[in-house]
C-alpha cells in the first residue's frame, strides 16, 4: 500500500504560488455565490444576518460554494494558461 501511495504522491505536480489574483478570483466568486443565495427558495430559514435579508446558514453554505468555485476556476485557468 505504501508503494502505491508513494507513487501518486509522486506524480503531483507542484502547486503555484498564491498571488492577489488568486485572491481576487476566490472573492469574485464567493460574491457570485453570495448573489446566487437570492434564488433560494427559503433564504430566510435560521437565525438572520444583520446586514444581508439571508440567514446565517445560508450565507456560510454561499461561502463554501464560492470558495470551491473560486479554487475550480483558480486551477482551471492555472491549466489552460500555464499562470495567472
Amino acid at each position: 500500500m505504501n508503494s502505491s501511495l508513494f507513487l501518486a504522491i509522486a506524480n503531483v505536480t507542484a502547486a503555484h504560488a498564491w498571488n492577489p489574483t488568486v485572491g481576487i478570483i476566490i472573492s469574485g466568486c464567493s460574491f457570485l455565490a453570495l448573489l446566487l443565495t437570492f434564488r433560494v427558495s427559503k433564504p430566510m430559514v435560521g437565525t438572520k444576518m444583520p446586514l444581508f435579508p439571508i440567514s446565517i446558514t445560508t450565507f456560510i453554505g454561499a461561502m463554501c460554494f464560492g470558495h470551491i468555485l473560486g479554487i475550480g476556476v483558480v486551477l482551471g485557468l492555472y491549466n489552460i494558461l500555464g499562470k495567472i
